[in-house]
This record gives C-alpha cells, structure tokens and sequence, in this order.
C-alpha cells in the first residue's frame, strides 16, 4: 500500500498557499502533477482501474477522440455548463424558474414555498374525503 503523505503534504502545502481557497488549491496541485510524477502517481493509484476501463470503453465503443476534437467540445459546452449552472442558482435562490429537474413536466415552475390561497371547493372536497373514509 503506497502511502499517501507526499500529496497530502503538497495539498496542505496549496492549502496554506492559497489561504484555504479549495479550489485555487485544486487548480495548484494539478499544475504541479503535471510536472511531479510522484504527486501525479500518488494521486491517481486509487483511481487507476476506473480510468483504465475509461479509457478501454472509449476504444471498444469507438468514441476515443483525438485531444483537438476533445478541446473543441470541450469549449462549445463550456457555454452550455455557464447556462445550467445559472438556472440552477436562480432556482435555489427562488427565481421564476423551472425546478431542476422538472422541466419535461410542463416547464412551470414548482410553487417556491410561498402560500396561496387554499379555494373553498378544495377544503369541500377534502371534508367530503374523510367523510366517505370514516363511513
């Protein structure tokens, strides 16, 4: 079992760099993987088999794509991701949105918690309910 305290000590290392800030931390440790083969051993092993069958799937599914047409989708998505992080931050920040995950259901927003009016042939039908299920 290889021990993991060369890149835990190179995260803290980041860490303390970056004043805390995880993700100016993550964005600092995979630079130096790049050039540290250590660091980039020790953080990949516990993940090898999944990104070996990754990799093996893409081959036998033919869908392996050369660097430049992977950084070219890569870009063209990359507004797609802006657009969807957006409606996901407007839904839980209440906006007049569809809820995630509900948009093939009509594409109305979902009641965001504010209470409307409750209209007397509901409570009617509701009393009407529990009469028919105690008799």
């Amino acid at each position: 079992k290889m021990s993991r305290e060369y890149s835990t000590q190179k995260i803290k290392e980041a860490l303390q760099a970056t004043r805390g800030n995880a993700s100016k931390a993550r964005q600092m440790v995979t630079a130096a993987a790049l050039d540290d083969p250590k660091l980039l051993r020790e953080l990949v092993k516990p993940h090898m088999v999944g990104i070996v069958a990754h990799a093996v799937s893409r081959v036998v599914n033919g869908t392996a794509e050369d660097d430049s047409a992977a950084q070219a989708q890569s870009a063209s998505s990359a507004e797609e991701d802006a657009s969807f992080g957006l409606d996901i931050l407007k839904t839980i920040a209440g906006g007049d949105t569809t809820q995630f995950g509900q948009e093939m259901y009509g594409g109305r927003p979902i009641s965001s918690g504010k209470k409307g009016g409750v209209s007397q042939s509901h409570i009617d039908a509701i009393q009407q309910m529990i009469k028919n299920n105690k008799g």
